[in-house]
C-alpha cells in the first residue's frame, strides 16, 4: 500500500466531494463565469461566487468581493510585492521565507531599490517578536510572513506580528500557504491585512487555484489588465474588485473544486482538523526521536508547529534516503532544500538539504509507524 506524505506540496487524497464538483462542472457546465446571461454561464457564475462566500466563511472576511483568485499563493505574493512597494520602500520579513517571497523581493530590491530587513530564526525556530519590532524604520511600507514554515513546520507569531503592524500602521502580509485549512485564520483577530493562500496543499482542492485577500483602504497595481466580462466600454481596468485582478477566464473547474474542499473543511471543523494534525505531529516527533543517528530540526513541541517535519540520517543523502522509501516501501516523501534555502540557513543544510516528511489530515499513525520502521531499517542498513 503506498503512503503519501508530501502534502506540504500538494494534498493528496481530495474529498470525495472536490472530485465530484469538478466532474460535474466539466461534463454538465462548461461554460465561462460572468462571461454571458444563459443558464449555464449564470450556473457558473454562481458556483464561483459560493466558493468566495465559503472562503470568507473560512478566514471571517465580510466583504468576499475582497478575495482575489489567483493560479496560487506565488501569484498572490506576487500581486501584493509588485502592485503595493514603491520606489525606496522598506519591508521587514522572516528568515524562513519561501522562494515565493524571497525571489520577487530580491527582484524589487534591484529594481526599486527596496530595502529588506530579515529576521533570524535560529535553528528554524520561531522568530523573535521584538526583533521584529525593533527592525521598522519609518519607510517602513509592508511586514510579510509566512504562517508556517514549509521546510520545518514552525509557526510564526502571526497575531502579535498583527499587533505590531496595527500600532505603526503598517500592512501585515500574511503566506499562508502551509497553514490554510489546518490551522483556524480570523484575519480580524489575528490582524491581517493581506492574506495569500493556496488551494492545493491544506486547502484540499485542485491545482492552479489559489487566491489573495486585501482590506479595505489598500491601494495595489494590478499586474494584468484585460477581459473581465463586464464594463468593456472601458479602456482601462475597472476599479470595483473583484473585476480589477482577475482579468481573464478564472479557472472555474479548480475553483469549484476548490469550492467543495472548503465545504469539506468547515463540515469537519479547522479546529478538528488541526487537533488531528497535532495529534499526528506529537506522535511523528517522539517516534522519530528514537531513530539512532536520525536530525530533526526546528520545535520540537507539537503546539509550535505544523506537520511538516525535516530529517537528515546521519551521512545518508536525503535524496537517497526518499528514493529507497519511495522504490523498497511505497512512501512517497520529498528531498532537497524544498524553495526555501533560507530557512536551510537557519538549520545548517543548504549544502545538503532535508528529508521532508508531510502527513495531511488522512494520514494515520499508523502510517508514521510504518516510515519510522523504514527508516530505522535504512539507518542501520
Amino acid at each position: 500500500m503506498a503512503i503519501y506524505f508530501d502534502n506540504a506540496a500538494t494534498s493528496y487524497p481530495k474529498p470525495e466531494a472536490v472530485y465530484a464538483a469538478v466532474d460535474h462542472y466539466m461534463r454538465n457546465i462548461g461554460a465561462s463565469a460572468g462571461r454571458g446571461a444563459y443558464r449555464r454561464a449564470l450556473e457558473a457564475d454562481g458556483l464561483v461566487f459560493k466558493t468566495r462566500k465559503v472562503l470568507g466563511r473560512l478566514f471571517n472576511i465580510e466583504d468576499v468581493s475582497r478575495i482575489i483568485f489567483t493560479s496560487n499563493v506565488t501569484e498572490s505574493l506576487n500581486l501584493v510585492l509588485k502592485g503595493f512597494l514603491r520606489e525606496g520602500d522598506h519591508v521587514v520579513i522572516s528568515r524562513m521565507e519561501h522562494n515565493s517571497m524571497w525571489r520577487p523581493l530580491k527582484v524589487l530590491e534591484q529594481e526599486k531599490n527596496i530595502g529588506i530587513t530579515v529576521i533570524p530564526s535560529p535553528g528554524g525556530n520561531s522568530l523573535d517578536i521584538e526583533q521584529l519590532e525593533s527592525a521598522i524604520q519609518t519607510n517602513t511600507r509592508l511586514v510579510a510572513l509566512t504562517h508556517a514554515s514549509n521546510v520545518t513546520g514552525t509557526l510564526m507569531p502571526v497575531k502579535e506580528a498583527g499587533r505590531i503592524c496595527r500600532f505603526h500602521n503598517i500592512p501585515l502580509l500574511v503566506d499562508a500557504a502551509q497553514t490554510a485549512g489546518v490551522f483556524p485564520i480570523d484575519v480580524r483577530e489575528l490582524n491581517i491585512d493581506l492574506l495569500a493562500f493556496t488551494g492545493h496543499k491544506g486547502l484540499l482542492g485542485p491545482t492552479g487555484t489559489g487566491g489573495l485577500y486585501i482590506a479595505p483602504d489598500l491601494e495595489i497595481k494590478p499586474w494584468k489588465e484585460g477581459g473581465t466580462g463586464g464594463e468593456s466600454l472601458l479602456e482601462h481596468q475597472p476599479q470595483d474588485l473583484p473585476d480589477r485582478f482577475e482579468a481573464g477566464t478564472l479557472n472555474i473547474a479548480g475553483i469549484v473544486g476548490l469550492g467543495a474542499a472548503v465545504e469539506f473543511i468547515l463540515q469537519q471543523g479547522v479546529e478538528k482538523i488541526r487537533e488531528h494534525e497535532k495529534a499526528l505531529t506529537a506522535f511523528a516527533l517522539e517516534q522519530l526521536q528514537q531513530i539512532p543517528g536520525l536530525s530533526m530540526y526546528g520545535p520540537q513541541n507539537a503546539e509550535e508547529r505544523v506537520a511538516v517535519f525535516s530529517l537528515n540520517l546521519e551521512d545518508i543523502p536525503p535524496e537517497e534516503v526518499a528514493y529507497v522509501l519511495d522504490e523498497v516501501y511505497g512512501i512517497m516523501a520529498r528531498a532537497g532544500l524544498h524553495c526555501a534555502p533560507q530557512a536551510h540557513r537557519c538549520i545548517g543544510t543548504v549544502e545538503r538539504g532535508t528529508l521532508r516528511v508531510s502527513p495531511g489530515y488522512f494520514s494515520s499513525e499508523d502510517e508514521i509507524t510504518i516510515l519510522v520502521k523504514a527508516l530505522q531499517e535504512i539507518a542501520s542498513s
